[in-house]
């Protein structure tokens, strides 16, 4: 069985077209599409072809990739790029055929385009002088590729434009089988000239870092490395710019049935552990960072099983549609972390999450969080907190010139008081903590969001 897997960034126009030949193609039992945070309907046009869904855990296609190998539940895993407009019917099949057969360990592509610009006077050139052994592809900077999970499991994910060369580099250094097969005539997007020299420099620098026995002091004369982008604060499109109404959903124990942490801690064996920062530790700052350490080794793939293990209340979605449909923007705000509610929102259809920012190294957890600025207390704060999730909503309703008399929240714990308190509309959901009960508009004890409808009615 085949997992094929498509990193994208704002393909909304090809996405889809590339989701349902995937789906299409014999042995293919899962499709899933890695979301470089697109500010465009890229989540949408995947889902509706029946895509599974992830959010990166960095920005970039190496991450993008690392993280799809992550989660997939396949041995062969085909890579399919978004943007392609004229993939061949059988794409799949010829490059999974050879590792089906025994024939190859891991499968190059090349077409019927004529080389790019970059292949031609940076990569072979270069593989050659460095690599006289190297074998001769006609197009090492591909990036429709198949393999086995195993072997990808052991490359280095490059960022930037130097992934596809670095993964073949070590493919071939493993000792891996390669086979290069042609997929036949395909029309993709050509870099604008801008792109090119960057790219250039990043391709040259993988090649010259993979080169056995190359004085690594040369890496300096290549030195072009992407700067990572910041993780964007919204993941809203333009077009909810015009939308005058927000409603925000608390995460654990209200959209979940239980605490992600809680979970993941009864998971992995650090019950104890968290127990006692809970019991120990007043101060949110320092709360919040040991919690994250007792996640640290833990990938992508592991954290978000623990996320589809836990239930979802009843009609979320449903919900989330009718409060659409009214004009609200809907979004998740939670003090756990972003690659979980970013996950969530790829799910459920949401529009936006904020959350703290777990950090990742090659689809792994550092252990280290970032605590974003939107939670932390500014001269437009309503509470005496230092952290709360009151500054988040107020900053959400300065970007988008929404009242906060406007909004919506629905939360069940101590840490959405101040946030419940003074929304427009406030809901204590499930909650089993006395003063948000008193402070809320509404209570709803039924874990149920069919009960919210007579209120947003």
């Amino acid at each position: 069985m085949i997992t094929v897997i498509i990193p994208a960034l704002n393909e909304e126009r090809t996405v889809g077209k590339v989701v349902r030949l995937a789906r299409d193609s014999a042995h293919v039992t899962e499709v899933v599409v890695v979301d470089d945070k697109s500010m465009d309907h890229t989540v949408e046009e995947a889902r509706k072809e029946g895509a599974i869904i992830i959010t990166s855990t960095k920005l970039g296609k190496g991450t993008s990739m690392k993280d799809g190998v992550s989660v997939a539940k396949n041995e062969i895993i085909a890579f399919l790029d978004a943007d392609i407009i004229t993939y061949p019917g059988n794409v799949i099949e010829l490059l999974t055929k050879p590792l089906l057969t025994g024939e190859a360990d891991f499968v190059k592509s090349f077409f019927t385009r004529q080389a790019g610009r970059v292949t031609q006077l940076v990569a072979k050139p270069l593989l050659t002088i460095l690599n006289p052994s190297f074998p001769q592809f006609q197009q090492p900077l591909s990036g429709m590729i198949a393999g086995k999970k195993e072997l990808f499991g052991r490359c280095e994910f490059e960022e930037g434009y130097g992934v596809d060369i670095g993964i073949l580099m070590d493919m071939h250094n493993m000792g891996a089988r390669i086979k290069e097969v042609n997929i036949g005539n395909i029309e993709n997007k050509m870099q604008q000239l801008e792109q090119l020299g960057k790219m250039s420099g990043e391709v040259a620098r993988v090649i010259m870092k993979k080169s056995k026995g190359v004085d690594n002091q040369n890496l300096e004369t290549y030195e072009n490395i992407q700067v990572i982008r910041e993780q964007m604060d919204f993941a809203i499109r333009e077009g909810l710019m015009s939308l005058k109404k927000i409603a925000v959903f608390d995460m654990d124990n209200t959209l979940l049935r239980a605490s992600f942490i809680n979970t993941a801690a009864q998971q992995f064996g650090f019950k104890k552990e968290l127990i006692d920062i809970v019991t120990t530790q007043a101060n949110p700052f320092i709360r919040t960072k040991l919690i994250a350490k007792l996640l640290k080794g833990r990938t992508i793939g592991e954290l978000l099983e623990v996320v589809d293990g836990i239930a979802i209340t009843s009609n979320t979605q449903q919900i989330v549609s009718e409060l659409k449909s009214q004009g609200y923007i809907v979004g998740i705000i939670s003090d756990s972390y972003d690659c979980v509610t970013n996950h969530l929102k790829n799910k459920l259809d949401f529009d936006f999450t904020l959350a703290n920012e777990l950090e990742f190294s090659k689809s792994v957890a550092t252990g280290e969080v970032k605590i974003p600025s939107f939670f932390l207390a500014d001269d437009k704060s309503q509470c005496k907190h230092d952290y709360c999730k009151l500054n988040s909503l107020i900053n959400v309703c300065e970007k988008y010139a929404v009242d906060l008399k406007n909004t919506l929240v629905i939360g069940d714990g101590e840490n959405d008081v101040c946030i419940i308190k003074k929304a427009g509309v406030g809901i204590s959901f499930c909650s089993t903590y006395n003063m948000l009960d008193l402070v809320a508009d509404y209570v709803i004890k039924e874990p149920d969001f069919a009960l919210l409808r007579p209120i947003i009615d």
